[in-house]
């Protein structure tokens, strides 16, 4: 059997692009199979399964900013939630977690005519921070406080502050 194989490699022309065996030719640059359907993996080759078969991934619902300034209890289970989505997705480190925070809370102490930019950058941090760690779980809370950024509000700026305390103190 393995002089079958090895006679079958031997008579094969060789592949575009450099590279040697396999039986990849009917795929695509990419390695796709044919019509560009990926079977039952994902975008980025992740198993796709469960109770949802082959639909996509839509993300969970935006954290809407008028429940949340309003109900407490709406903010803590926010905060569950995304701590759970960061198990099950992220790496990242509790000390991400902690450095983002504390840039929140200096965001928050900085002067009223300040406070805006100080959010503004803080979601530019917070977007790098998403993109260089691969921690997707947390763009909930980018876009959440884009949404804080423009309303520019106190009330609003305390409840986000509020929120990240929460998912710092359950992510421990």
């Amino acid at each position: 059997m393995p002089e079958q194989q090895e006679q079958r490699k031997e008579n094969r022309p060789p592949r575009e692009g450099g590279g040697g065996g396999g039986g990849n030719r009917d795929r695509g640059p990419r390695g796709d199979r044919p019509g560009g359907e990926r079977g039952d993996r994902g975008e980025r080759g992740e198993r796709r399964g469960g109770p949802g078969g082959d639909r996509r991934f839509e993300g969970p619902p935006e954290i809407e900013l008028e429940k949340l300034i309003g109900d407490s209890l709406y903010l803590d289970n926010q905060a569950h939630a995304i701590v759970s989505r960061m198990r099950d997705m992220d790496s990242g480190t509790k000390s991400q977690l902690r450095r983002l925070y504390s840039a929140v809370r200096r965001a928050v102490r900085a002067p009223e005519g300040e406070r805006q930019h100080e959010f503004v950058m803080l979601r530019a941090r917070l977007a790098y921070t998403i993109a260089r760690h691969g921690l997707r779980s947390l763009d909930q809370l980018e876009k959440l406080l884009l949404q804080v950024t423009r309303k520019n509000d106190s009330r609003g700026y305390e409840r986000f502050k509020d929120l990240f305390e929460a998912i710092v103190a359950y992510n421990e």
